[in-house]
């Protein structure tokens, strides 16, 4: 019989060791959860202030088109929402005038082409420019007050 009982506090110190650890695991478990959700939090915040800047300078005219648009394209595609919204549908000026241009060469590689061939490039970019501004025009007024919380 006292066999029995030893068996039986095992058995019962056992259970009440693994329950303590998995309440353990759990609680650890949560606090990260809460962390990556803040940092998380944290990274929407500082894109929708990023987008909000961009615009303003895009309607100040203190930032090319294609510039702002490209960094804005860029911002709203990094946001980490699930699901991720729809940005095409929700600004197709800004998506169009990305699509339009996105192939161009930037920065070293745009350095590496001749004069004549970013003088055409330049063309090109400003022509397509010139079609959508209006419809990025709306899409950046939208962006002014965009908020990735709400999307």
């Amino acid at each position: 019989m006292t066999v029995y009982w030893i068996l039986v506090i095992a058995g019962a110190l056992i259970v009440i060791g693994l329950g303590i650890y998995a309440g353990r695991l759990l609680f650890l478990l949560q606090a990260q959860n809460n962390r990556q959700s803040a940092v998380r939090d944290k990274r929407i915040d500082t894109i929708t202030d990023s987008v909000q800047t961009i615009a303003f300078a895009m309607q100040q005219q203190q930032c090319d088109l294609s510039e702002g648009v490209i960094r804005l394209w860029n911002l709203l595609e990094a946001i980490p929402i699930l699901p991720h919204p729809n940005f095409q549908q929700h600004y197709p000026g800004v998506y169009e005038l990305y699509s339009r241009i996105q192939h161009f060469p930037t920065l070293d590689a745009r350095q590496a082409l001749t004069k004549q061939q970013r003088r055409e490039q330049d063309k090109e970019r400003e022509q397509i420019e010139s079609e959508l501004a209006s419809k990025v025009a709306v899409d950046v007024d939208k962006l002014r007050h965009f908020n990735a919380h709400n999307e």
